[in-house]
């Protein structure tokens, strides 16, 4: 049932973002305190007050706790919405354009907890939370399904590890040039094969790094962003994507899951696409991941993500330039930047259409393409316009 109906297009704009940078090692601080530091960065870059703002959208902590911390006067309009972080795009650009509310706060504060990171057992401050991880290891449920569809790939397709490595390797060659990121050390392929095996074919590297850490955005109607202290940037079109069976071990196959739909949805309602866009982000959770998104957002065709990642890799930079002139996640992404679970890869896509990215910047940037999330229930997309 896709459609090219989309109403907001281009009527609600994200007027600023911004970060606390991440660290991957457990710190001091609480999460909520992350929360606070990015959510008054944000609304300080935009120029703006509490009393400005009347929607507030994030998970941890709770849209109250942020409300109450910054003394937000009053909202109209707050969600909690599960992550990834388009699923807080998509409620705030809703609420924006429907009349819910005029200015929301988007915040999401990635913390170290024992469901990402066994380090986290052993602190008292953060306790044995609920958690994230599913079922245990000899199931195809939570993390675990991931190294059964990269199986499943290099099975499918003849796919060597080299070729998740690649995506590694990119993405730390664009994290040293970005002081948010908390993996900056060079990599090469000989550390990424030489790396720790977590579950086969996905070893240490393969996997997104735990941070601690946070990302806010003021999303507004593109009429008052024009009003504030910075570019705005269109939301062109939003997008989430699920079918029937979104589980890991329900899901048919690696050419019908969660991606399909939202490429196929987004394409629909955004005005430009791969041939159009200057900027490039596909999650990378697991390397797995973002060698389904280069396929199926149609870099390639199935199974040739490997010899696209070769025809297209800068190796001066050790880093994926798709045609010359376009960068694979220019922040780092999950596996270097750290695990934002999207936060990072829109404030990025934001920054960079802003002029903000410094050593990163794209020169003239004006479109991105996000294609967020993983194959089963949390896949969703982002097309960015900058004004």
């Amino acid at each position: 049932m896709i459609s090219s109906r989309n109403p907001a297009k281009n009527l609600v704009a994200i007027a600023g973002a911004a970060t606390t940078g991440f660290s991957s090692k457990n710190t001091p601080r609480s999460q909520a305190s992350y929360a606070a530091e990015a959510c008054t960065a944000v609304i300080r870059a935009c120029g703006l007050q509490a009393g400005d703002i009347d929607g507030i959208v994030g998970t941890n902590p709770s849209a109250a706790e942020v409300q109450a911390m910054l003394g937000i006067p009053e909202v109209t309009f707050f969600a909690n919405p599960p992550i990834p972080v388009g699923n807080h795009m998509a409620a705030a650009v809703a609420a924006v354009h429907s009349g819910q509310c005029d200015t929301v706060l988007v915040y999401h504060a990635s913390y170290r907890l024992p469901w990402n990171t066994a380090s986290a057992l052993k602190d008292p401050f953060r306790g044995l939370g609920p958690s994230m991880a599913g079922p245990g290891p000899d199931t195809v449920g939570g993390v675990v399904g991931y190294t059964a569809w990269a199986a499943r790939y290099m099975y499918e397709f003849g796919v060597p590890k080299e070729t998740f490595g690649r995506i590694a390797i990119n993405d730390r060659s664009n994290a040293v040039h970005n002081p948010a990121a908390a993996m900056r050390t060079p990599m090469t392929m000989d550390d990424y094969l030489s790396a720790r095996m977590i579950r086969w074919p996905l070893c240490l590297l393969d996997m997104d790094v735990p941070v601690d850490g946070a990302d806010a955005f003021i999303i507004t109607t593109t009429e008052r962003a024009r009003d504030l202290a910075l570019p705005p940037v269109l939301v062109n079109a939003v997008t989430l994507g699920m079918i029937d069976k979104n589980e890991e071990d329900q899901t048919p196959s690696l050419r019908h899951h969660g991606h399909q739909v939202v490429v196929n949805n987004l394409r629909a309602k955004s005005d430009f696409w791969t041939d159009g866009c200057d900027l490039y982000y596909a999650y990378d959770g697991f390397t797995p991941i973002t060698l389904n998104w280069l396929e199926n957002a149609g870099w390639c065709g199935p199974g040739e993500a490997g010899a696209f990642i070769e025809s297209n890799w800068d190796a001066a930079g050790s880093r994926i330039m798709i045609n010359g002139r376009v960068p694979l996640n220019s922040h780092g992404g999950a596996l270097s930047e750290g695990g934002t679970q999207g936060s990072g890869y829109i404030r990025e896509a934001v920054h960079q259409l802003q002029g903000l990215a410094g050593d990163r910047q794209v020169a003239g940037a004006r479109t991105a393409l996000l294609t967020l999330g993983g194959f089963f229930f949390n896949a969703q997309g982002l097309t960015l316009v900058r004004d």
